[in-house]
């Protein structure tokens, strides 16, 4: 593995979303002393926090899964997630809701789903499930050490056994084909390859590599932190500050000064300049590239995943059909997806996530209220319309989006709002993610892997990057690996070795 050549003792961390803050407890943990610097007054980057008239909103993520790659963050520097965050394992993970009124709630633990399916669909996809169950759990074991989390320095490290065997579990054949191996219930393949969209691809075209996002989805559990899912980074920068880490708050970042080769320091737009021996670089990829001074050359432009429109609503009442996490279904499938990625419209017949975090954390809303967090994939700005179109489209699909709602059984869910907030792509923009998508470069072949951008710069000895867009990818998970990444590159630090690991928690059935 390459690694940061000359003197590594003062690292610079600009960024504390969550892989810098993972970077940061790695570095700490090696010995060297980090500062962090941040733009905004707080941590947590996309997984930020604001205030909306007594609700307390999480801005970014709202699912957590892989709890274990954050406690090794924590591990780094002697301490652990579990003394810091309370988690709260959910059951059911999810709640599907269909078209057609059925519903099927997405249990974690092997027995209980399999009862779920049998009741569901029947006996035969109940022991479908047990198959693709396994398939999971060992396309799971094929992927992470080798090519999830490990830093590529070439393509041919992808020439090992492991590779042989992602091969012969049908890991490069298309998601949607191989889920249907085993399921024939067209509902239940939902279920077991929307998580493709994660990955920012259609089932129908992503590698059924990425069914490893449905393994953390549906069998290695989900999770949620009390106080809301910016608690972790909260969490993680006490940490880090704990272990000697120093922060800069509301500091933004204008320039890096560079000379024979390296990044000397780092310049803040007060004028402030903060020496360093070595960068770690998590911002968007434009936002890298412009601080740089320069973008490299790929022979194919770099293609984004699809953005999200998110409505955050406090209400005064909710609706007990809801669970945590409730993923309500369009009855169109492939062609939404179409209209996603290729032809730039918004979902005629939307699939919804919708998220109610006071299920189990009363103390986000006001007394008697409640917090739902409603999020409709929708084309990014590349592919539809333009950022500025969102200004007068925003409110208009609002109003759709609240309607469709209602006639999904949601009935007076407008009339119950009593503070909201529209987030759309034009958001996005302006807080500099490019094509106006928080979920950065999608999962492509040729951007995945040892083909992503890399995490080492070309020309610049002493500079790395994390976060979403580049290696290992998108996503609370992967991201957490990226942080760690970068922190191997400058501290030399040896990859995790033995079987990876699943996290067995208080509350998680084994």
């Amino acid at each position: 593995m390459r690694t940061v050549s000359g003197p590594t003792d003062h690292v610079v961390v600009v960024g504390a979303g969550l892989s810098g803050l993972a970077a940061a407890l790695h570095l700490l943990g090696a010995g060297r002393s980090v500062t962090v610097v941040e733009r905004d007054a707080a941590p947590g980057g996309r997984a930020g926090r604001l205030d909306m008239g007594g609700y307390r909103v999480d801005t970014g993520p709202t699912v957590l899964t892989m709890p274990h790659l954050a406690d090794d963050a924590f591990a780094a520097v002697g301490d652990s997630l579990h003394r810091r965050v309370e988690l709260v394992p959910l059951h059911p993970a999810y709640r599907a809701r269909f078209a057609d009124g059925s519903h099927v709630d997405v249990h974690t633990e092997g027995d209980a789903m399999e009862a779920e399916v049998r009741r569901f669909a029947g006996p035969a996809e109940a022991e479908g499930y047990r198959r693709l169950r396994n398939w999971l759990e060992r396309l799971y074991r094929a992927q992470m050490r080798r090519f999830i989390d490990t830093n590529f320095d070439s393509p041919f490290q992808l020439l090992h056994p492991d590779l042989a065997r992602l091969a012969a579990l049908g890991g490069f054949g298309r998601l949607d084909s191989q889920i249907a191996r085993f399921l024939s219930d067209p509902r239940l393949r939902r279920v077991f390859s929307f998580q493709a969209l994660y990955a920012g691809v259609t089932p129908a075209r992503a590698l059924a590599a990425y069914a490893v996002i449905a393994y953390m989805d549906t069998v290695a559990g989900v999770w949620f932190p009390k106080g809301g899912m910016h608690a972790l980074p909260r969490a993680m920068a006490d940490a880090a500050a704990g272990a000697g880490g120093r922060f800069r708050w509301s500091a933004e970042v204008s320039g890096l000064e560079q000379s024979a080769g390296r990044v000397r320091a780092v310049r803040l737009a007060s004028g402030e300049r903060i020496p360093c021996d070595a960068v770690v670089l998590t911002p968007d990829l434009p936002v890298v590239h412009r601080l740089l001074g320069r973008a490299p050359r790929r022979p194919v432009r770099l293609r984004h995943s699809p953005s999200a429109v998110i409505l955050h609503a406090g209400t005064d009442r909710t609706w007990p059909e809801l669970a945590h996490h409730t993923i309500s279904f369009g009855g169109a499938w492939e062609r939404t997806f179409d209209e996603l990625t290729r032809t730039g419209q918004v979902m005629s017949d939307p699939s919804l996530l919708i998220t109610r975090p006071t299920t189990h954390d009363p103390s986000l809303a006001p007394e008697g209220k409640h917090l739902h967090y409603v999020l409709a994939p929708c084309p990014n700005t590349t592919t539809g319309p333009a950022a500025t179109t969102w200004r007068d489209l925003g409110p208009r699909y609002r109003d759709s989006l609240l309607a469709e709602l209602e006639n999904r059984g949601l009935h007076g869910f407008e009339e119950s709002i009593d503070s909201e907030l529209l987030v759309t792509p034009v958001d996005w923009t302006a807080q500099g993610h490019a094509a106006g998508t928080p979920f950065s470069l999608s999962h492509t072949f040729a951007q995945t892997g040892p083909f992503r951008p890399r995490n080492l710069v070309r020309g610049l000895d002493n500079v790395v990057l994390a976060g979403c867009g580049t290696t290992p990818g998108v996503g609370v998970p992967t991201v957490l690996v990226s942080g760690k990444l970068a922190a191997a590159r400058i501290a030399g630090s040896r990859r995790v070795t033995g079987a990876p690991r699943r996290p067995v928690m208080e509350g998680q059935n084994r």
